[in-house]
């Protein structure tokens, strides 16, 4: 009897242990993206995808439509994530001097300080937030690279409040005022050249899959129910258990 009972809780036992190995990891890479929208008039538009795979990010930025020189040289936009604010893009209501123009400073509280330079090459930190010789060129760019996460643009992105601003307007599009006012961050430059284009909110979308599995471009939670997997193959296990038990019995009859 011992002997039958324990052959009959080998099933159980794998069903545990069939449920435990079945159950997905939680998985921390993701993919972040955004259409950024236009600020001060800009005529703008770009989009922004940030996949995250453990402490890197691959940022694809791509903008068009904006200014195309700066001072006869192409514009050096510059970008970057912005955190630890509300995490949306300012309304015209920022405009606290009446200048009708949205500084980078009078957008701070809502988007946040840069956490990464969104840079063509070279310098991702905060500090290089008005490097311009890394920034975008031109009317039309894009950016892609691969950057290690800061411990700020991850927590920005967890928390969803991570927001890419891309900086540098006409200066024929301001108001007379505006054209006349000096950057709020770098007073050598006109408010034109660091005064916020394009914005958009960083939220999270598709989980990214692993390595080797497919891309769809579709949301996915998971495509196969581990835990009826689990239960149908337990059961499995119960169901042959229970004949070669039966087929004991008919043999200890005979």
């Amino acid at each position: 009897m011992n002997k039958t009972l324990r052959f009959m809780a080998v099933p159980t036992l794998a069903l545990a242990a069939l449920a435990l190995s079945g159950s997905p990891a939680m998985a921390a890479d993701q993919s972040y993206q955004s259409t950024l929208k236009q600020l001060n008039g800009s005529a703008g538009s770009g989009t922004v995808t940030v996949d995250v795979t453990g402490n890197q990010a691959h940022v694809v930025l791509k903008v068009s439509g904006m200014p195309a020189t700066f001072m006869n040289a192409p514009y050096p936009h510059v970008q970057h994530i912005h955190g630890g604010a509300k995490g949306v893009c300012p309304d015209p209501s920022a405009d606290t001097n009446g200048d009708k123009v949205i500084s980078t400073t009078e957008g701070a509280p809502s988007y946040g300080g840069i956490v990464t330079t969104l840079s063509t090459s070279g310098d991702t930190s905060p500090a290089a937030g008005l490097d311009l010789k890394v920034g975008g060129q031109g009317a039309a760019y894009t950016v892609d690279r691969t950057f290690e996460l800061n411990a700020e643009t991850k927590a920005a992105l967890q928390a969803g409040t991570a927001v890419v601003v891309v900086h540098g307007l006409d200066p024929a599009t301001l108001s007379p005022e505006g054209q006349a006012a000096k950057s709020d961050l770098a007073p050598t430059l006109p408010l034109a050249a660091t005064s916020p284009a394009l914005c958009g909110t960083l939220t999270a979308g598709q989980m990214k899959m692993p390595a080797g599995g497919a891309n769809t471009g579709i949301t996915q939670e998971t495509g196969t129910d581990t835990g009826a997997l689990a239960i149908g193959s337990g059961l499995a296990l119960i169901a042959l258990a229970g004949g070669a038990y039966a087929v004991r019995r008919r043999n200890a009859a005979a």
